[in-house]
């Protein structure tokens, strides 16, 4: 999943100069100054862009349709008095933490 904004890995890279940013298998790549051959954008820079700019659109659209999901789940369990709508949402909400997991080590 995309962590990251590709406006927000550009305007880094535009500051530290790094050149033809792409994104390949949710890991961004580029060429750093002076590099003849494309390098991963390392961990620490996306970690500390992450923590400056919060979620992405991605991860908002994730969380939001998850909680949305939830309520109308909550009110259709209690206005038919059966826990399936309940448990269609807990199901929603472990595949949307699985897919929200940070899979970087």
């Amino acid at each position: 999943m995309k962590k990251y904004a590709y406006n927000w890995i550009q305007d880094w890279s535009n500051e530290n100069g790094w050149t033809d940013i792409f994104l390949e298998r949710y890991r961004y790549w580029g060429f750093p100054p002076g590099a003849v051959m494309p390098q991963p954008i390392p961990y620490d820079v996306l970690h500390a862009i992450k923590r400056e700019q919060g979620l992405s659109p991605v991860e908002k659209r994730w969380y939001g349709v998850a909680i949305a999901v939830t309520v109308m789940a909550g009110c259709a369990a209690y206005f038919t008095n059966n826990p399936l709508p309940l448990a269609f949402a807990f199901m929603l909400g472990a595949v949307s933490v699985a897919y929200l997991d940070d899979e970087e080590v």
